[in-house]
């Protein structure tokens, strides 16, 4: 099994492996006493403890059992895998979840995919499918669904304004069915009283949005965050002057939309297209 080296997560996994190491002396087992006892090879065992691979949740959950502890090795396990997750973000984006859990209002323009926030699980693993790196396209999107359930499922959830680009209507991410079911969900997800969907028109030309997505937050304490990526790069703002241009040119876009029931009659129409 070759060895995974991953320098964002080298404290977390330093960590886990000083607890494996300090029971494991503890109970006076060599590493190959102890790979033997909980049926594991030598070879993942030591990688483990040197830091050179990343133990699994199972593993964890063996360490916990075979050690008796109260629940250590799993709790390092999640901050480990937390902290992966992180690794595999843009820049600027961390920053950006943070204040999104705390916002109460939220401003999101996107001109060519239906937004993270309202994709399918189909939707999702078909834009994953894409990335070189299986796995670090396996945190990404456990990430978003974490992400959606922190947003939607909140006994307070946020307003949120969605514009689209009629495009995304159109463009087919995964088969016709997972399509279909993405435009359901979209229709699904704008009949909440809390979601205002509304979609660009592609007669309308062009306009100031076609060049790049963004988001704009409003938190409780009335200050205002930004995010905007490109090509895999993040930008987090969050000085009053940046926000409010962030804030101009999103109701310069909405402008250009379809109200919220013209824009679910094009949703509609757009499934029966397919």
């Amino acid at each position: 099994m070759p060895a995974k080296r991953e320098p964002l997560t080298l404290a977390p996994l330093r960590a886990f492996a000083d607890e494996l190491r300090a029971w494991r002396e503890q109970a006076g087992l060599t590493k190959a006493e102890l790979s033997r006892e909980l049926r594991y090879t030598s070879q993942y065992v030591g990688q483990v403890e040197d830091c050179k691979n990343l133990p699994s949740r199972k593993f964890a959950e063996d360490c916990d059992a075979h050690f008796t502890t109260n629940g250590v090795f799993q709790r390092l396990w999640k901050t480990l895998s937390n902290t992966r997750r992180l690794a595999y973000l843009p820049k600027g984006f961390p920053e950006y979840l943070e204040r999104e859990r705390r916002a109460n209002t939220m401003k999101i323009f996107s001109p060519m995919l239906v937004h993270g926030l309202f994709q399918t699980q189909e939707t999702i693993n078909a834009i994953m499918s894409t990335a070189s790196d299986g796995e670090s396209a396996s945190g990404v999107a456990e990430q978003r669904v974490e992400r959606q359930r922190q947003v939607f499922d909140r006994v307070s959830p946020p307003t949120i304004f969605l514009v689209l680009d009629e495009g995304i209507l159109y463009r087919r991410i995964g088969s016709k069915e997972d399509h279909r079911d993405q435009l359901r969900h979209l229709l699904t997800l704008a009949e909440r009283a809390h979601v205002m969907v509304q979609i660009v028109p592609q007669d309308c030309g062009y306009y100031p949005g076609l060049t790049g997505g963004f988001i704009v937050l409003t938190l409780e304490d009335g200050s205002r965050a930004a995010y905007t990526e490109s090509a895999g790069s993040g930008v987090f703002v969050d000085e009053p002057g940046q926000t409010a241009e962030f804030d101009v040119r999103f109701d310069m876009i909405r402008g250009r939309a379809k109200s919220h029931d013209e824009s679910l009659i094009m949703i509609r129409k757009a499934m029966e297209n397919l």
